[in-house]
């Protein structure tokens, strides 16, 4: 037994591309994404976060180009790190070009915003020549003005059309190496958007519900919306944006995957709310584990439950369990089936030595 059995979510199979060693598209898993919030001229602050991303799971992490200076120092910080940068490119177009040359892997852009069909092409024969791919980021907030004009206001047929619009100039110029993001603050504009896109084209969609607000508001709109689109097999890859610690937008990401079964990183703790029947004060012992078993990176299940009425239940779909039980006598469960009793002192270090014990018994892939 490795994990709950979730019902499976079928995919739309969509064209695969690479974001330097990292596969985007068609059967490859669902990547997590974030981006610095460091000033990016700073080199060592800029790596010191992308490091702690990595090591909280990221597997793409997007840094902010505005100027020159920022281009340009992407060489130092891409030496410095192991994952494939996304550079984040608004107006200018040198910057892009600068990027690609500093190793970028990505250059997150908005053709239309670049200016005209030659200095497009200068961009799109530096990703060739360095081997980048592109990220089409439409986003709500920053239209352009003849859709803007003809719709009014931002919508998702508005989002959709400036999407397609970008990826003709792309494939006019024999460029495929792309994912498309069409993102909104507003949940029902973007994921209504995304399901239009998706409908008219194959290439892999990046999911997002961008500028959501603060750790838990943020947190439940991007859930909402990157969820009910994952459940309905659209995204190849999902960044959360949030007012918060960036380390936050990674472990709310695979949190959202987990709950899907589309992906799992980590102790998925199945716990209760807690209540008079509490054998064990939950809510605390949740806390301690949580903050104790972050540093597992393997998938590992794990019960902790209050009292006997949904416990044995909940133990028997996970690898470890723990229900709580009178007179400060409580069960574990290993693999499904009641294994021995533990008292309430000893719970935190026999939870912790038996969650590390299962992670060096399961194999990395």
């Amino acid at each position: 037994m490795s994990i709950r059995p979730f019902r499976d979510i079928k995919r739309k199979k969509t064209k695969k591309i690479k974001v330097g060693k990292i596969e985007v598209g068609g059967d490859a898993p669902i990547s997590v994404q974030s981006m610095t919030n460091t000033l990016t001229t700073n080199v060592d602050e800029t790596v010191k976060q992308i490091n702690e991303l990595v090591e909280a799971g990221a597997d793409i992490v997007r840094v902010s180009c505005p100027d020159k200076d920022s281009s340009l120092s992407l060489k130092k910080i891409i030496n410095r790190v192991n994952v494939p940068i996304v550079a984040d490119i608004h107006f200018h177009y040198k910057r892009a070009i600068e990027a690609a040359i500093s190793g970028a892997n990505c250059l997150r852009i908005n053709p239309g915003n670049i200016g005209s069909k030659e200095k497009v092409r200068e961009v799109l024969k530096a990703a060739k020549d360095y081997d980048c791919s592109i990220r089409i980021g439409v986003n709500g907030g920053s239209l352009e003005k003849n859709l803007l004009e003809k719709y009014k206001e931002p919508c998702p047929e508005a989002l959709v059309e400036s999407a397609v619009n970008n990826i003709k100039l792309l494939e006019d110029e024999n460029f495929f190496n792309f994912k498309i993001s069409v993102k909104s603050s507003d949940v029902f504009l973007a994921t209504k958007a995304y399901r239009l896109l998706s409908s008219v084209c194959d290439y892999p969609l990046h999911l997002g519900i961008t500028e959501a607000g603060g750790l838990t508001s943020g947190s439940i709109k991007s859930s909402l919306g990157i969820g009910m689109l994952l459940m309905e097999g659209i995204g190849d890859t999902i960044r959360v944006s949030l007012s918060a610690n960036p380390i936050e937008e990674v472990k709310i990401g695979y949190e959202i995957l987990k709950s899907l079964n589309l992906r799992h990183r980590g102790v998925n703790i199945i716990s209760c709310p807690s209540c008079a029947r509490q054998g064990f004060p939950v809510i605390d012992t949740v806390r301690t584990l949580e903050k104790r078993l972050s540093h597992i990176k393997k998938p590992i299940t794990l019960s902790i439950i209050g009292c006997v009425v949904n416990g044995p239940g909940e133990a028997s779909q996970t690898q470890i369990g723990l229900t709580g039980g009178g007179q400060n006598n409580h069960m574990i469960y290993l693999s499904g089936l009641p294994h021995h009793k533990v008292a309430s002192s000893k719970i935190i270090e026999e939870v912790v030595n038996l969650v590390e014990e299962k992670s060096k018994e399961i194999k990395t892939n």
